[in-house]
């Protein structure tokens, strides 16, 4: 697991409190979101997100399907920050 696998294009998530964003922008760091700062309300999106995360890590998957699993897991959780919510397309 020496590669990061950037992301074509990050995931912004909302994570703590309104307004706290925090962009995602490789698979590594989507799998160290995942396991460590997530929302409790998890559900079987975020399993899979995290397990699809590691093994793209692992080169078992890809990293289109990593975003993609992170997508859905910050869905579910009801966490995932649409572009046009983001003030000027950038993060404060």
């Amino acid at each position: 697991m020496t590669d990061s696998k950037p992301f074509e294009k990050p995931v912004v998530v909302e994570l703590g409190h309104v307004g706290k964003y925090r962009q995602i922008s490789s698979t590594r760091e989507a799998a160290e979101c995942l396991m460590t700062v997530w929302p409790l309300n998890r559900g079987q999106r975020h399993r899979d997100a995290l397990d699809t995360c590691l093994k793209a890590l692992e080169g078992y998957r890809s990293t289109a399907d990593a975003r993609r699993a992170l997508i859905e897991a910050a869905e579910e959780s009801e966490v995932l920050v649409p572009e046009d919510r983001l003030p000027d397309g950038r993060l404060h």
